[in-house]
């Protein structure tokens, strides 16, 4: 159903800074207070930030659709532009996303198998990504993918210094 997953354009990036936040949000409101996700925003979800990542030529962001209707969005990168291991045999996953009313469709699955065949075609030897420690749904679904725990690193969430766990998955 890869058919489903189409790459952003340019003209795009409103709806993908709006989706963003929402999915963001919707994810962790429940554990950080409204003036801390309100600065992470101001930090990290910028039309120019986000303009900035979008213009790397190693980072690429993809729609998942669901009956016409964009339900999540992936980001991958590249060597240069990964955030944490910088491994030419390796591409990041680093921003995986599904929106709140489109979660259990089996559309995680399809963006994450559609991760995957995009480092396969790159003939990378692995992914990995980042997840916050208290994102359990977000663990139990990374875990049941095949993907590993290998490590952790910091996290700034708005000044707010969090711990995300790194995994790994081998193709």
């Amino acid at each position: 159903m890869a058919n489903n997953i189409k790459l952003c354009t340019n003209g795009q990036l409103d709806l993908l800074r709006d989706i963003s936040i929402e999915t963001y949000r919707d994810t962790f409101s429940d554990s950080n207070s409204e003036e801390l996700m309100l600065k992470y925003f101001a930090e990290t979800l910028t039309k120019e930030k986000l303009l900035f990542e979008f213009n790397n030529p190693d980072s690429f962001f993809y729609f998942i659709y669901f009956q016409g209707q964009i339900a999540g969005f992936l980001k991958v990168n590249e060597t240069e532009a990964q955030t944490d291991i910088y491994d030419d045999k390796s591409l990041e996953i680093e921003r995986f996303y599904i929106r709140k009313q489109f979660l259990r469709k089996g559309l995680g699955r399809e963006l994450m198998d559609f991760a995957c065949d995009l480092a396969k075609q790159a003939d990378k030897e692995y992914v990995w990504l980042g997840v916050w420690e208290g994102n359990f749904p977000a663990l139990h679904f990374y875990k049941s993918m095949g993907f590993r725990q290998i490590g952790s690193h910091p996290f700034d969430m708005g000044g707010d210094i969090q711990t995300d766990l790194v995994f790994k998955k081998e193709l």
